[in-house]
Order: C-alpha cells, then sequence, then structure tokens
C-alpha cells in the first residue's frame, strides 16, 4: 500500500527530451517506475530510450493511459504545462520545476481545482513522491531506502533525503516532497489524511520550515483527524527575521512563522519533534520500535 502513487502508475515526462527530463527518466525507469510516454511539442515520434516522445499530453495519455506526469519544463512554460496535463486527464501530477512565477503557480492551482477533484498537483518546485519498491516519479533516490510502514511529508528536499536514509532500517511506505514555495497543489494536510487512511502506514514523519502557518494548520489538523504518531522537524530554527531562506516561502514577519512557534503549536497537540534532522530520526525510531 502506498499514497498516490503505486506499482501500477503509469508515467509520461513531460520535458523528456531536455537535459534534466532525460537524465531523471533514466533514473526513474531504473528504479522500476513504469514511464510509459514523454512529451515535448514538436518532436512527436522521436524516442529516448525506446520511450516513446508525443507532442501533446492527451496524445501520450490516448496512446500508452499515463495517469501520471513528471513536469520538467523551464519555469515560463509550467503554467501551460501543468494545465495541459490536467485537461488532458492526468491524475496526479508532479512539477519538479523550481522557480515559477508565484501568480502562475496561483493559476494553475485555480485552473486545477475548478476541474473538480479529478488532479492532484504536486509542487512546484518539489523533489516529488517514492513510494519505494513500487514507483518513483521526481528527482528522489530510489536507493536510500526500503519499502516499509513509515509515511513521510516535507517541505524540503534534502531533508527529504536525509530522513529517509537515517530511517532506512525501517523503511517508507510513501515519501513526499511538497515543495517550499508560498503556493503549492498538496499540502502537509493532504499527505497527513492520506497516510492517515493508508493501512500500511504505522506512523509519520512532519518536515516544515519556517514562514507561513502550514505547520499550525497541520497541528490544528492532526489534533482533531490524525491518532497515528507524528513526529515533526522545522527547518531554520537560527533563520533571521525578515530575510528569505531557501525556498521563495520560508521568511519570517515578526512573530509570526517562526520555528519556534511551529514546535509549540506541534508540541501542543502531541506530536515530538527534534532540534536536528538526526534527533527527529531517532524520535521516530523510538516510535516504531515502540509499536
Amino acid at each position: 500500500m502506498a499514497i498516490f502513487l503505486t506499482e501500477s502508475s503509469r508515467i509520461l515526462v513531460q520535458g523528456i527530451t531536455g537535459s534534466e527530463g532525460t537524465k531523471h527518466t533514466r533514473r526513474m525507469v531504473a528504479s522500476g517506475a513504469q514511464v510509459v510516454a514523454g512529451v515535448t511539442p514538436g518532436k512527436a515520434g522521436q524516442d529516448v530510450d525506446g520511450i516513446p516522445v508525443f507532442g501533446s499530453v492527451a496524445d501520450a495519455v490516448d496512446a500508452t493511459g499515463a495517469d501520471v506526469s513528471v513536469v520538467f519544463v523551464p519555469p515560463r512554460f509550467t503554467k501551460a504545462a501543468l494545465i495541459e496535463a490536467a485537461d488532458a486527464g492526468v491524475g496526479l501530477i508532479v512539477a519538479i520545476t523550481e522557480g515559477v512565477p508565484v501568480h502562475d503557480s496561483t493559476s494553475a492551482w485555480a485552473h486545477i481545482e475548478g476541474s473538480g477533484g479529478a488532479t492532484r498537483l504536486i509542487g512546484p518546485n518539489c523533489p516529488g513522491i517514492i513510494s519505494p519498491g513500487q514507483s518513483n516519479a521526481g528527482i528522489i533516490p530510489a536507493d536510500i531506502t526500503p519499502p516499509g510502514r513509515i509515511g513521510l511529508v516535507s517541505k524540503s528536499g534534502t531533508l527529504t533525503y536525509q530522513l529517509m536514509y537515517e530511517l532506512r532500517e525501517f523503511g517508507f511506505s510513501t515519501a513526499v516532497g511538497i515543495g517550499g514555495d508560498p503556493v503549492v497543489g498538496t499540502t502537509h494536510i493532504d499527505c497527513l489524511q492520506a497516510f492517515q487512511d493508508d493501512p500500511e502506514t504505522d506512523a509519520i514523519v512532519m518536515i516544515g520550515e519556517i514562514g507561513g502557518d502550514a505547520e499550525e494548520r497541520a497541528a490544528a489538523y492532526i489534533a482533531e483527524h490524525v491518532t497515528k504518531p507524528v513526529v515533526g522537524y522545522i527547518a531554520g530554527f537560527t533563520a533571521p527575521e525578515g530575510k528569505t531562506m531557501g525556498h521563495a516561502g520560508a521568511i519570517v514577519s515578526g512573530s509570526s512563522g517562526t520555528a519556534e512557534a511551529k514546535k509549540e503549536a506541534l508540541e501542543k497537540v502531541g506530536v515530538r519533534v527534534g532540534k536536528t534532522p538526526s534527533e527527529t530520526a531517532r524520535l521516530m525510531a523510538e516510535v516504531m520500535r515502540g509499536l
């Protein structure tokens, strides 16, 4: 069992003929993912390592039955790529692209939401999603961890990899990198709900960071709806006020959005929060050994 992405997922890659698209397509295929098509306008009829390239997402879906799209296109084209994939009926879109204008992300998100909930967007500016041993859509290395019963949702790509590695003894059902931009398609709460409903996820790691109030809202959701143990980490305890750190959404203004405030909100609802990634991994290891 996994959330959002399984061994039956059929993946297409938008931007497959670009350097990043080609490189990561090969990595996804090597990890066992079913990559069935690529899309690059003007390059229909070509192939990448035997994977057929189509001129549009609709043509790729019609020919291959693809239901997941991984987007490796330049920022200025990302909005159009997301809308095209949603309009073609793709059920899961994973937008890896960094530097997408917030207005474009907002517009694409609104279009997708207006389609009636048929499409889930992860990202943009994210590492993607992996269900170890089943499928991999994005840039998360597949050899960090085996399958297991921990679910992970993270704003940070590198911290996703670190927690997966440090908890490799236990393994993961699914790890989702939701991205740290001010507007993203899938939230902490979406993943918390899915992991809560997944019978093969026993515990959840939630990685947040300074800026915004997503972690505080997640804490309120956990209090009302999540019965499985949750361990958290908030990146940015030493970040100075008013300075953007890393992700575009990671900016502290006054007392709002600080790591300490987020830590307190989570701890109030029973989430154990580590001060470092390694401490967070140790806390989760204690939880898993106690189950």
